[in-house]
Parts: structure tokens; C-alpha cells; sequence
């Protein structure tokens, strides 16, 4: 993973949405202010008068009374916290909603040899958060990280799928030997909770819709492949040593901060760049599930008492293809967005996950959560964000 949104260290998730995500155009200003929207509506029509840099109200995140997730400050008050992976997508969106709802948060992100801590450098929270820079697949440095914690979010990982046909060794060093010593360290530490964090790209095409946690697992990308090895990981763990696991299995998370390698970023920065996007495969359906919803899950998955040993989907419960989220984004537009095929965005044949749709019930019982942001006000947001920061992103080039 290259870039600031996911790393084969200490950088965030940033679950790949679909076939055409681009594993290049990477963001690192967090912006602010009330440009109009792709809609022509003001922020403060979309989010609120105190709309954020990420979408979140500015009431929410300051509140007395009120969290990022809609909850209580005091849920994690008392807390030590390690998030590995915070410097990237989800990651630092997590971090700061730990901080906001009271626990001490300490993140573990890539060392980068300019001093980077990824999006952490422009978070309002940065001075309440401790960071540890270093590499998940260095044991002693992530042992160290681990002193003192209580609760873990292990968000960590290399997740461009493209990039993984390439490079499948470095997957595997990151993603399953890397969460290896993340488990060892959080076994010795005796943690209270250990938040593992999974993929839906585990399923691969679905076999049955909507997906449960009961659907097979098969390994379409080496990226998959590595990601179920590490899911494994953790269920040994628990089953193994009593390592009190709760795995998180997101479905295709989008929002402020994401890079290119998400297909929702890819479509709106060229969108907003020329009249013509180009894009792999358009039949494929994905469940999108705006950021703040997927942050919110992971808190709910640190606090349930009903929770370990359990996995959970965490998704709409809706699919669109690429092709309608292309035309649903040029509706947000105000224009229509010609769409020109490239093929070297597309996977090998029987690599592309045709299908997922997440049954979410069980997040929903069990966890009480419900995504409460949609799929068209979280792409008003993302648009309005990436409006701000296009020149992050690489809109001509399709690297892996």
C-alpha cells in the first residue's frame, strides 16, 4: 500500500470499492470551510451550520454531550486505546472519534522518514493523541506500542488489490504476519478487547444475497487471500489463548480522506477534472457505507459485552453497480459523465468479485448499529471534500 490512506505498517483500511480503484491518488490536506456543494446546496444546507472537514457536525464532534457516532462522550472514558493503522482513511477518522468520546488514544502509524503521521497531521485531535511510528511487521516495535493498552483496533494493513497481484509476498508479510504480531503483543499485554479488522472482500463473488457471516470465504485477489489467512489468525487467537477478538468485516467504507484506490474518489476526481472518466468493469455491485457509519461499528465492537468471538458485517444492506454509481454521482453533478473502458483497470476475470451485498442483522442485534449517513448525502459530502482537495489527486494516472 502506498500512499496515506493504507500501508504495509501503520496505516488505515480504506476497503477497496470495486474493480476500478486506483491504488495511486493519494490526499493529505484536511480541509474546511463552506464552498458550495456538487448540488449547488451550501454546507450548511447539506451537514448542518457546523459541518467539518469530514462531514461530521461540528456540534456532534464538540458537544457537551454528543460524539462523532452520535453517542455519549463518556463511552470510553478510562480507555487505553492503540489504534494501528491511524494515520490512514478509517483509521484516523476512528482515532479522533476515540479521543472525542474520552478514551486516551494512542496511534501506531507507518514511520515515514519526513516525520509524516499521514491524515494525523492535520487533525484538530493531534495534540491529544499519542502516536508511535513504526512498521507492524517489526514485533518489538509493536510490542512496545502495546504497553499499558487495554483495547485494541487493529486497522493496519496493505489493501490495494491491484497492487497485490504484483507484490502478493509483501501481502502476506503485512496482513497476516503483521497481524500475527499484533496478536502475540496483545496476548501478552492481557488486553480487554481486540477489534480485528477484516474485509468483505474475504467472500469473494457472492455465492448468496444478501451476504451473512456464515458465507463462504474464498480468496479471489492475493489480497483476499492475505485477509482471510489473518481472520484466521485472530479466530486461532481466541480460540486458541482467550484472546477476546471481535472482528469487524466492513463492506466497501467511502468518505473524506480516502485515495484513488476506492472507485467513489476515482469517479468523483476525474469527474471534477474533464468530461470523460475511465474506469475497468461497470456490471460489478458493491454495498458502500459512508465513513462515519463504519467508525461507529468499530466503537460498538470495543464496547459489547455480547460481542467477542463474533464477526461482523458491517454495510448498507444496499447495492448499486458501478456503472449506477457513476450515474448517480453525475446526478449529484448536475451533468452527465461519459465513461470511457480501460482495460488495465480492470482484474483478471475470475479475480473480480461480481456481487456483495451485506446482511447487516447481526450488527444490528447484537451491536445495536444502524448506518445512519446514506448513500447520496455521504457522496454530497466526499464530492464537497474532494472539491477542496483535487490537487491530492492524481487524476491521470492508474499505477499500482
Amino acid at each position: 500500500m502506498s500512499g496515506a490512506n493504507a500501508s504495509p505498517t501503520g496505516r488505515s483500511h480504506q476497503e477497496m470499492s470495486g474493480a476500478n480503484a486506483s491504488p495511486t491518488g493519494r490526499s493529505h490536506q484536511e480541509m474546511s470551510g463552506a464552498n458550495a456543494s456538487p448540488t449547488g446546496r451550501s454546507h450548511q444546507e447539506m451537514s448542518g451550520a457546523n459541518a467539518s472537514p469530514t462531514g461530521r457536525s461540528h456540534q456532534v464532534m464538540n458537544g457537551a454531550n454528543a460524539s462523532p457516532t452520535g453517542r455519549s462522550h463518556q463511552v470510553m472514558k478510562g480507555k487505553r486505546v492503540l489504534v494501528t493503522g491511524a494515520g490512514g482513511f478509517i483509521g484516523s477518522h476512528l482515532a479522533e472519534a476515540l479521543v472525542e468520546l474520552g478514551a486516551a488514544v494512542r496511534a501506531f502509524v507507518h514511520y515515514r522518514g519526513n516525520g509524516s503521521w499521514g491524515w494525523l497531521d492535520r487533525s484538530p485531535h493531534k495534540k491529544r493523541i499519542e502516536v508511535v511510528a513504526g512498521d507492524v511487521s517489526d514485533r518489538n516495535r509493536v510490542a512496545a506500542a502495546m504497553d499499558g493498552i487495554d483495547t485494541v483496533f487493529h486497522l493496519a494493513a496493505l489493501t490495494g488489490i491491484p497492487y497485490s497481484y504484483h507484490a502478493p509476498e509483501s501481502y502476506l508479510r503485512t496482513n497476516i504476519e503483521g497481524t500475527l504480531n499484533v496478536l502475540q503483543a496483545a496476548r501478552g499485554a492481557g488486553v480487554e478487547r481486540f477489534v480485528h479488522t477484516s474485509t468483505s472482500e474475504v467472500y469473494g463473488t457472492a455465492r448468496y444475497a444478501p451476504i451473512n457471516e456464515e458465507h463462504p470465504l474464498q480468496g479471489q485477489s492475493p489480497y483476499s487471500a492475505s485477509k482471510i489467512g489473518a481472520d484466521k489468525l485472530a479466530e486461532a487467537f481466541h480460540l486458541s489463548f482467550g484472546v477476546p477478538v471481535v472482528t469487524i468485516r466492513p463492506f466497501n467504507a467511502f468518505g473524506p480522506r480516502q485515495s484513488a484506490r476506492g472507485v467513489i474518489p476515482t469517479i468523483i476526481s476525474q469527474s471534477l477534472s474533464g468530461e470523460t472518466i475511465r474506469l475497468g468493469s461497470l456490471t460489478p455491485t458493491r454495498d458502500f457505507n459512508y465513513v462515519s457509519n463504519t467508525v461507529d461499528a468499530f466503537v460498538r465492537c470495543a464496547q459489547s459485552p455480547m460481542a467477542i468471538g463474533k464477526t461482523f458485517n458491517v454495510g448498507s444492506g444496499n447495492e448499486i453497480s458501478i456503472g449506477d454509481l457513476v450515474r448517480r454521482i453525475g446526478k449529484l453533478l448536475g451533468r452527465e459523465i461519459k465513461i470511457e473502458k480501460d482495460p488495465g483497470r480492470t482484474r483478471p476475470p475470475e479475480s473480480e468479485v461480481e456481487r456483495l451485498l451485506a446482511d447487516n442483522t447481526l450488527a444490528r442485534t447484537i451491536l445495536k448499529w444502524e448506518p445512519l449517513v446514506g448513500l447520496d448525502d455521504g457522496l454530497i459530502r466526499t464530492t464537497d471534500w474532494i472539491r477542496e482537495n483535487l490537487h491530492e489527486y492524481r487524476t491521470n494516472d492508474y499505477a499500482v
